[in-house]
């Protein structure tokens, strides 16, 4: 073995020893850099495997607490945010955003209901005037400006997904109902409690723990320019206003901020443990997080469609329950039509399916090419339901 060969490390139940294998053959076979891996069974760790590098110089070996930015995986703990607030009766996923966050009814959105937030609904799928990424990083003006914009379509018919500004939008409403933004509102009321490693930003002192992020190796920025000119507007909004990737998402700035969409940081153990959650139909280990009917809500699905924003230049159709991706032809989450996660950009996912009782959580440093569905989570989730 050459020094540079990633070894993998950690525990996997012999039930489960199809996932230990491909995410072996994912450093051998799909360029796999740094990456961890984990499954929870009926609430138990079966699988929490880690191995390769947590830098793109190969210096640094990837570890059991090593932290990696995870993308849009972190819109599952900021839709079990919401869902919490909601099972005890403090919001209303049927009342207009307005009646929590007042200065929203703004630009003819008094209408827009707390489950459009929820379902990339809202028609803000980006802002509309330029914004940058110094701006992102500023909770208020950011929040101040969604307020104040007009949808790109009409709220409620269509689904656009809504990249950046989702984590703000409902974000912003856990705030005004709980008094907390939804990190520190997630950190008190679950990861906490529940001793998940994963917080919304990162704060400085654990940065010596974070993988760096890596661009996708032979990326054309000439096709990515063309998928470009292909975007509506609405779409160009929400995925290039501002345009962000592995270089900025390195940066103590992004780290420092509060970007709820997309700046999650953690372990797959802890994305495991957090879609486990929805998996364990409301308990993670013993202990009751949600009810089940509050669980079992977030797959309420809002009705399938060529979404605005992928199915613009990408052909994707989704369909988008109450915070989380429904299984389906485009956007997989193994097998069981009723399962359901979450992938984030360029590889990551976190995957709840409570009639089979399994959670899995994959978090990885180097960004492939696609939004959804990379093959290094496809064939982790293959894996998983190979063995059950």
């Amino acid at each position: 073995m050459s020094a540079h060969e990633a070894q993998v490390h950690g525990h996997c139940d012999p039930r489960f020893a199809a996932v230990r294998e491909a995410f072996e053959e994912n450093f051998r076979e799909r360029d796999e850099l740094g990456a961890s891996v984990a499954v929870t069974a009926d609430g138990e760790t079966v699988v929490d495997l880690w191995g390769g590098w947590a830098d793109a110089a190969r210096t640094r070996p990837w570890q059991r607490d090593t932290l990696v930015n995870v993308w849009s995986t972190t819109k599952g703990p900021v839709a079990l945010c919401a869902h919490l607030l909601a099972d005890r009766g403090l919001l209303d996923f049927d009342r207009p955003v307005a009646a929590y966050w007042p200065e929203f009814a703004a630009a003819g959105k008094e209408e827009v209901l707390v489950r459009h937030l929820l379902s990339h609904r809202a028609g803000l799928s980006g802002l509309r005037e330029p914004h940058t990424l110094g701006q992102l990083y500023d909770w208020e003006l950011t929040t101040a400006r969604l307020a104040a914009t007009e949808p790109w379509w009409e709220p409620g018919t269509r689904s656009g997904y809504h990249a950046l500004t989702y984590g703000f939008l409902v974000g912003e409403v856990v705030r005004r109902v709980s008094g907390l933004r939804p990190g520190a509102f997630l950190e008190r009321e679950v990861t906490g409690p529940l001793g998940i490693d994963f917080t919304i930003g990162l704060p400085e002192k654990e940065s010596g723990r974070a993988a760096e992020l890596v661009h996708p190796r032979g990326s054309d920025t000439g096709e990515q320019a063309a998928v470009f000119r292909q975007l509506s507007p609405a779409a160009l909004a929400a995925l290039a206003n501002p345009l962000v990737g592995a270089a900025e998402a390195n940066t103590p700035e992004w780290r420092a901020a509060e970007i709820p969409a997309a700046n999650g940081h953690g372990t797959a153990r802890a994305v495991a443990g957090l879609y486990g959650v929805f998996a364990g139909r409301g308990r993670h280990g013993g202990r009751r997080v949600l009810s089940p009917q509050a669980a079992e809500r977030v797959r309420e699905g809002q009705g399938h469609c060529r979404d605005l924003v992928l199915g613009a230049g990408f052909e994707r159709e989704t369909e988008i329950g109450l915070g989380l991706w429904l299984s389906g032809p485009h956007g997989s989450y193994g097998p069981n039509p009723r399962a359901f996660g979450h992938d984030g950009f360029g590889g990551s996912c976190g995957l709840a399916d409570p009639e089979a009782g399994l959670s899995l959580g994959y978090a990885m440093n180097r960004m492939g090419p696609h939004i959804a569905d990379d093959p290094r989570k496809t064939a982790l989730v293959d894996a998983l339901y190979s063995a059950v």
